[in-house]
C-alpha cells in the first residue's frame, strides 16, 4: 500500500517494527523509514496505519511515542486496521482534540488486493476528512465508501467478516460432498461459480481448498480476532450470529490444533476428518 502511494509521486515515509521490513521497503520503492510512528508522522499530511487490533492502534496513535504525538492540525489520520467500532470513536476523538482529521478505513481484499492496489476499503468518520483522504486511498483501492461517522467503517467491516465466514463454510461443504461423490472438482466450479453459487472465496480459493495448500492469504488466527470483534458487537446491539459463532469455534478448533496461521479458507480440513 505505501508502494502504491510512493509510485503515485508522493513522498512516503514508512515504519515497520520489524526494521528489515521497512528497509527492505526503503530499498524497493525509494521512500525514507523512520524509527517509531511518532517521527514517520512528523509533518506529514496524511498518515496511513495498518496494524493487529486494537492495543496495536493505542500504540501507533495516542501512546507517548505514537503519531498524535506529532501530526499537525489539518493533518489526516487513516486507519486500515481491523479494529472494534469503539476503539475507532476513541481515536477520533482523541485527534480531533488536537485538530487532525480521523478515518476509520478497514479493507478487503487481503494481501493480493494490496498488492495490486485493487482494495476494498470501508469508511467512517467525517465528510470533509474523508474527501481529502479519498485521492490517497485511491492509489492502493478499487472501492472506496464513506458509511457513515466515526466507527461505521468498522461496522461495515464485521459485515464483510460475518459474510466471508458462512462462504466458506459453505463452500467448505460443497467441495467436500463434491470430492466425496467423486465428482471433477475443477469442473464443478468452473460450472457453478458462472451461476447463483459464485463467490470471491470460490474463485480465488476452491482451487486451494481442494489441493489442502494453505500457506497463504489470510491467516484464521486474524480471522478468529475479526469474528471475536463480531460477536462482541453482535451482543451489545443485540443481533443473534449463530453461524458466525459456529464457524468461530470451527476456527478454535484447527488453532489448537496448531494451524493459526493457515489460510481462513482451512475449514474444509475439519470436514476431512470425519
Amino acid at each position: 500500500m505505501a508502494g502504491h502511494l510512493q509510485g503515485a509521486g508522493h513522498s512516503v515515509t514508512v515504519c515497520n517494527r520489524t526494521e528489515a521490513r521497512a528497509e527492505a521497503w526503503e530499498k524497493e520503492h525509494g521512500g525514507t523509514r523512520a524509527s517509531s510512528p511518532a517521527l514517520a508522522a512528523e509533518g506529514a499530511e496524511f498518515v496511513m496505519l495498518c496494524v493487529g487490533d486494537d492495543p496495536d492502534v493505542r500504540a501507533v496513535t495516542t501512546a507517548a511515542d505514537g503519531v498524535l504525538t506529532t501530526m499537525k492540525p489539518g493533518s489526516v489520520l487513516v486507519d486500515h486496521t481491523t479494529a472494534s467500532a469503539d476503539l475507532a470513536q476513541e481515536v477520533h476523538a482523541a485527534a480531533a482534540a488536537l485538530g487532525v482529521g480521523f478515518v476509520d478505513a478497514p479493507i478487503s481484499g487481503g494481501q493480493a488486493g494490496a498488492e495490486n492496489g485493487v482494495l476494498t476499503v470501508m469508511c467512517g468518520g467525517d465528510r470533509a476528512d474523508f474527501d481529502r483522504a479519498a485521492p490517497m486511498i485511491a492509489a492502493y483501492s478499487r472501492a472506496c465508501r464513506l458509511l457513515g461517522g466515526p466507527g461505521s467503517g468498522q461496522l461495515t467491516k464485521m459485515v464483510n467478516q460475518i459474510c466471508i465466514a458462512g462462504l466458506i463454510q459453505g463452500l467448505s461443504e460443497g467441495l467436500d460432498f463434491a470430492i466425496r461423490a467423486g465428482l471433477d472438482v475443477g469442473e464443478v466450479v468452473e460450472t457453478i461459480s458462472k451461476g447463483a453459487a459464485g463467490s470471491w472465496q470460490m474463485e480465488n480459493r476452491s482451487r486451494t481448498m481442494a489441493q489442502r495448500s494453505f500457506d497463504h492469504g489470510f491467516a484464521l488466527d486474524w480471522m478468529r480476532k475479526d469474528l471475536g470483534i463480531c460477536l462482541a458487537q453482535a451482543e451489545r446491539i443485540g443481533a443473534c450470529l449463530p453461524v458466525t459463532a459456529l464457524v468461530d469455534q470451527f476456527y478454535a478448533r484447527l488453532q489448537r490444533q496448531g494451524h493459526g496461521r493457515w489460510d481462513s479458507s482451512s475449514l474444509i480440513e475439519l470436514l476431512r476428518d470425519n
